[in-house]
């Protein structure tokens, strides 16, 4: 079957009925799409006819925010590779008593672009004969020109045989659902509504949030992006993008949905931002886990002299693909706790390096669990070379590293047997950046040379993979010896602890130590694969093998 990059799916039943039909639906869209799929609720649309349809508008009322909910739901468990998206422009508040109406005489709007042109338009809209198939893809294709700007060569594709097989296997096995009870309220909807969030890796629940957002409100859509000081508690903070790159996605997204409203994105550099000062807000959107932070807004608002804000709840959503460490919600922390181990940025140019044996650079800070990571590498089968071993062969009586390092510092930093005290000479470059890099100069380059000639010897001996582990390898710029970089990363506070018992050194110099080394986000800016060691040993033996496992795919 084709597969196209972007899909637009009109969905033509009515919404009671789409509850029971959103799995197989999706899961038939999913087979033709492969990246985003925009969602459009056009109930009682009637293709058939042979004339053409008028626009379909829908009220907002209770029933659509389920169904909004539901259809996230089921997106994240279906088709979770695909960026599904529930487009709201023929959503109107509207007087009249028939929830599902098409609007006599009313045109067709512009047809609504959209950030990714759809290749292909798929609909659940059901034949009453064979023949009557080309009328009714002829007249989907006219009518998704008047809705969306297509891509010129739009395919289009009725997905009902495919949806009465799979009915028809449900009755079969008995799987009928109840009919679900149906709730034709209006929803209340505000001019001006505000949300926060972190809004990193856009996900269903936050989909979900966004959405219903949009849905309540009618003029201005306001939301608060944490970054900074909002991001330090968060679980591997050094993999949330960029604030810009969140932004720019957020927009993208929100154009897409709603592209009427007056959208305002600003930073949140504490809990409250500006939904305790603005006076226009009138509903705030949380979740069942944010609500006491919206009551919080409220009691700040009330301090301020300003009107409370409706609370709108959603429910959260659950994730089917969790694991035991993870939250029961879909969320953030989850999915970059998936990211660990996995191939974040494809490897940099490294056609000078012999293919085999394949070098990793591992390195992270102090603490971090670099060692433990790079044994469990060595046995699974990696040959390792350990640069800290390595530095101690640089100063060993009679090598260049000593004679060098002797010229260098003067021979006070000898002990009584003649090699080289470590203390003395750290102290002379302690806190004095020039005599360090001085140091550094000399035993840099030595140590590379030791261990440029073990991956030699690992190649000699027909090794597959060699992990160069390396708590300097980016200061020390080895990368160019190495096919992919590995970063280990942990929070600050955990490594100080672990740094604190292990060394039996105070709290002060721990964090002095981890300061004179390169910060978590900088080494994960150079990383293809990051690790971390925060949790249980098992979590972690787990992610090793993940990234030992897709590494031997990709070589």
């Amino acid at each position: 079957m084709a597969m196209f990059s972007t899909g637009v799916l009109v969905l033509t039943a009515p919404l009671h009925t789409l509850p029971l039909r959103i799995v197989p639906v999706l899961s038939s869209a999913a087979q033709l799409v492969e990246r985003t799929l925009y969602v459009h609720l056009h109930p009682g649309l009637n293709l058939g006819s042979g004339t053409q349809p008028r626009p379909v508008f829908i009220p907002p009322v209770v029933d659509l925010s389920t169904l909004i909910t539901r259809l996230y739901n089921n997106a994240a468990n279906v088709c979770g590779h695909l960026d599904v998206r529930v487009l709201l422009t023929n959503v109107r508040a509207h007087s009249a008593a028939n929830s599902e109406t098409t609007v006599p005489n009313c045109p067709f709007p512009t047809p609504q672009l959209l950030s990714q042109s759809p290749e292909v338009v798929l609909t659940d809209f059901p034949l009453q004969d064979v023949g009557q198939s080309h009328q009714v893809t002829q007249c989907l294709l006219k009518y998704t020109g008047h809705c969306y700007v297509c891509s010129p060569k739009l395919h289009s594709v009725l997905l009902h045989p495919q949806l009465m097989k799979l009915e028809d296997e449900e009755k079969d096995d008995g799987l009928k659902e109840p009919e679900e009870k149906t709730n034709q309220e209006p929803l209340e909807t505000y001019n001006d509504v505000v949300v926060g969030g972190t809004f990193d890796r856009l996900h269903g629940a936050h989909k979900t949030l966004l959405n219903i957002s949009c849905l309540l409100a009618n003029r201005r859509f306001l939301i608060g992006v944490c970054d900074q000081a909002m991001l330090k508690r968060k679980v591997l903070k050094d993999l949330i993008e960029p604030y810009s790159q969140r932004v720019q996605r957020l927009q993208e997204f929100l154009q897409d949905t709603k592209p009427s409203l007056q959208l305002e994105i600003v930073p949140l550099h504490d809990p409250f931002g500006e939904s305790i000062v603005d006076p226009l807000l009138q509903c705030i959107v949380v979740s069942e886990e944010t609500r006491k932070g919206g009551e919080a807004v409220n009691k700040k608002r009330i301090e301020n002299g300003l009107p409370v804000l409706v609370l709108h709840e959603i429910q959260l959503l659950k994730d089917a693909h969790r694991t035991e460490t993870e939250e029961e919600k879909i969320s953030s922390s989850s999915l970059r706790s998936r990211l660990l181990g996995t191939l974040l940025v494809p490897p940099k140019d490294t056609s000078h390096l012999p293919p085999l044996p394949y070098v990793i650079g591992l390195t992270g800070g102090s603490g971090s669990g670099k060692s433990s990571i790079a044994r469990q590498l060595e046995a699974l089968g990696a040959v390792r070379v350990d640069c800290d071993k390595l530095g101690h062969e640089v100063y060993q009586p009679g090598t260049a590293g000593y004679h060098r390092v002797l010229e260098e510092f003067g021979s006070d930093i000898l002990s009584e047997d003649k090699t080289i005290n470590r203390r003395a000479l750290g102290r002379k470059v302690f806190g004095n950046q020039e005599r360090l890099k001085a140091l550094t100069d000399i035993v840099w380059p030595e140590i590379a040379l030791l261990a440029k000639n073990r991956i030699s010897k690992a190649r000699e001996e027909g090794k597959q993979v060699c992990v160069v582990d390396a708590a300097v390898l980016l200061e020390a710029g080895w990368t160019d010896m190495v096919h992919e970089v590995w970063v280990t990363i942990i929070p600050e506070e955990e490594a100080v602890l672990r740094i604190t018992e292990r060394d039996s050194v105070t709290t002060e110099d721990a964090l002095r130590r981890l300061q004179s080394q390169w910060s978590n986000a900088k080494q994960v800016e150079h990383a293809n694969v990051v690790l971390s060691t925060l949790w249980e040993p098992e979590v972690t033996r787990k992610q090793v093998l993940k990234a030992w496992n897709l590494l031997q795919k990709r070589i």
